[in-house]
């Protein structure tokens, strides 16, 4: 993994660490319903965040290597991970 990146994915994981402790906190203590929603939705942007500093690296480094490679098999797997990652986002988003 590209070290600034890495960087960044772990200080993100930690903050969403602490996002969810608070959320489980909240629940717990029955804060209001919208506070809650508001924390939750925050963590899920903190997610999308992180699965974006994710891609970054694949696509810089995982991607980069399979599509410069003169192998199809590296360029066809290459394709497959990119139309998983899109299937998955789309889904995601419905």
């Amino acid at each position: 993994m590209k070290q600034d990146l890495k960087r960044r994915a772990i200080h993100r994981s930690r903050i969403l660490e602490g996002q969810i402790k608070a959320l489980s906190k909240s629940i717990e203590d029955e804060d209001y319903c919208i506070d809650i929603l508001t924390q939750s939705l925050a963590i899920q942007r903190s997610l999308g965040s992180l699965s974006k500093l994710v891609l970054d690296n694949h696509l810089r480094t995982h991607i980069t290597d399979m599509l410069r490679s003169g192998h199809e098999a590296d360029h066809e797997q290459a394709m497959a991970e990119l139309l998983t990652v899109y299937e998955l986002s789309t889904i995601r988003s419905k």
